[in-house]
């Protein structure tokens, strides 16, 4: 395996972090903190490289806040200097762990997305009788059950660099013997190493030929009940011994009786969005809110569930509250009915 050196002056050039600058203030311009990092660029990123290459940079404390849907959990927000660093770090790191990810892993990747791997997850089925099954699994809290150790493993398998590599398990840091914050841009890939294995375990070990991994959901598509027993007692072997980790839950079920995941209930010939986004959709519809709104018809775009979802915006607009449609499912909303 090709382990790559000489990373650290090329992550923190003073290009490569202005580069940095500039990804991570996009979409962000009107923030504070990003306005307040912005007003002396040149001599905060100059300080940036001087703590970087003399070794005394340490992140800020976290901002810690919970949300709750779709379920509860405690995000850590860095500092949007820590963001910068972390931005410096992924644009060299993506491509070398992105080559040796498998094309069923969907989470986190540049063109992948939930849209992708619902879309993929359906042709599986579609390839399958109704009476074929598929195993649905889920690891039980998968950031806050990472092996910090065992993760940088992983990454030196791939990076020599020793400089690199201790940076970047400073955003893997948490007061807790296990597990990495969530929240952190650099959590993101981390998931993506940590999980690499047990994708190339079921694809190239089990040799399962319709597999979907998305973040810590996946499914094992087109099988007989007995294998899936048998399939997840050696799934659940490895994540044991090789990464620590647990499921949460599992479930078999025929092919017809359809599979919830990556936010979707689908069948072989149909989708729809899940229940507790519909609900939600109607909360901001109500309340009048176009961002969320807008957020959640692009969720649910190819699926049956838009042209529901546009008849609520109808009926609620006719009762007076200002939303607009965008542009495009506006071909769609002229369509309905008055």
């Amino acid at each position: 395996m090709k382990r790559y050196g000489n990373l650290f002056e090329k992550a923190f050039s003073m290009e490569n972090l202005y580069q940095a600058y500039l990804d991570a203030r996009r979409g962000k311009r009107t923030h504070s903190a990003c306005f307040e990092f912005d007003r002396q660029i040149g001599s905060n990123l100059r300080y940036l490289h001087e703590a970087l290459h003399a070794g005394t940079y340490r992140p800020d404390p976290y901002h810690e806040f919970v949300v709750t849907e779709p379920k509860r959990r405690i995000i850590h927000a860095p500092s949007f200097r820590d963001v910068v660093v972390q931005h410096a770090i992924y644009r060299i790191i993506y491509d070398i762990f992105d080559r040796s990810f498998i094309d069923q892993s969907f989470a986190c990747r540049i063109g992948y997305g939930t849209h992708k791997a619902a879309a993929y997850a359906r042709r599986a089925m579609q390839k399958h009788s109704g009476d074929e099954y598929v195993l649905k699994m889920d690891i039980r809290k998968f950031f806050y059950s990472i092996d910090r150790a065992a993760l940088r493993k992983l990454i030196e398998k791939k990076i020599k660099d020793e400089r690199l590599v201790d940076i970047m398990m400073m955003f893997a840091h948490m007061d807790a013997p296990l597990g990495i914050p969530i929240g952190n841009l650099l959590s993101q890939i981390y998931a993506l190493i940590y999980l690499n294995p047990v994708d190339h375990f079921i694809k190239r070990v089990l040799r399962i030929r319709h597999y979907v991994r998305y973040v810590d959901d996946f499914l094992l598509i087109g099988l007989s009940r007995g294998k899936c027993l048998d399939l997840r007692e050696k799934v659940i072997g490895f994540l044991q011994t090789k990464l620590g980790l647990g499921l949460s839950r599992s479930t078999i079920a025929k092919v017809r009786k359809g599979v919830n995941f990556c936010g979707y209930r689908m069948w072989r010939s149909r989708i729809f969005i899940r229940k507790y986004s519909l609900c939600k959709f109607r909360r901001m519809v109500r309340a009048g809110k176009q961002e969320s709104v807008n957020s959640l018809l692009g969720h649910a775009c190819n699926t049956w569930s838009l042209f529901y979802m546009l008849k609520i915006i109808k009926e609620k607009i006719s009762d007076g509250i200002d939303l607009q449609i965008p542009k495009n499912y506006r071909r769609y909303y002229d369509a309905l009915p008055a």
